[in-house]
């Protein structure tokens, strides 16, 4: 009997000590499960703003490019050298607009935690004569594009001129299959690995 009630003036005592501790760091004990909330992202997912090339390239075109980072979709500012002619030919925008995706994100950028899921050989090719109004064609099937790629692509070109009428993003191949139209949607920007872009409706068909 004098054991038993030893022990339990041991194990009285410890947790006397424990919550003197507690209380001697400032810690107030809880039962209550506490939320603290995701742990911050170490990507800042930001580049710091910069002159932007176009104050010393008088035909640069300033645009914005959609890139990875924290596995979702970020818009990066840049610009990209066009001439004159290239205002409202989607072709000529849509390429510069590839080169842009194609190439390697900047020392800034990479820094930042910018990653560009497109990869090369990609170009974009003139339209056929029946296909939709501001079709692009692409050197390879857009489906056949990881899910990210294409989203990069869907949202740059929605974002710059490089959309048809009502900002959707004409996209075809090579082969035979009919050209399809895509929309760059707030779901594809949050989960551009899983979600891909919305299939949208087509402008009127006729030449491009």
């Amino acid at each position: 009997m004098r054991r038993r009630v030893r022990r339990a003036g041991v194990a009285l005592a410890g947790v006397a000590l424990a919550a003197a501790v507690a209380t001697g760091c400032g810690i107030r004990t809880t039962s209550v499960p506490v939320d603290a909330g995701e742990a911050p992202s170490r990507m800042p997912c930001s580049v710091g703003g910069k002159e932007t090339a176009a104050q010393a390239q008088p035909e640069a075109l300033p645009v914005r490019v959609y890139l990875l980072c924290a596995s979702a979709l970020v818009a990066v500012d840049r610009t990209v050298p066009l001439p004159e002619k290239a205002a409202g030919d989607r072709g000529l925008i849509a390429a510069a607009l590839l080169n842009e995706l194609l190439a390697d994100p900047s020392a800034a950028e990479r820094e930042a935690g910018f990653v560009t899921n497109l990869r090369g050989p990609l170009t974009v090719r003139p339209a056929r004569e029946n296909d939709p109004r501001g079709t692009l064609r692409l050197s390879r099937q857009p489906e056949d594009l990881p899910p990210a790629a294409l989203a990069q692509l869907v949202c740059t070109f929605a974002e710059g001129e490089a959309a048809a009428d009502g900002g959707t993003v004409v996209l075809g191949g090579p082969g035979d299959y009919p050209p399809r139209g895509y929309r760059c949607t707030d779901a594809a920007k949050e989960r551009p690995e899983t979600v891909l872009p919305t299939v949208g409706p087509l402008p009127g068909s006729g030449g491009s």
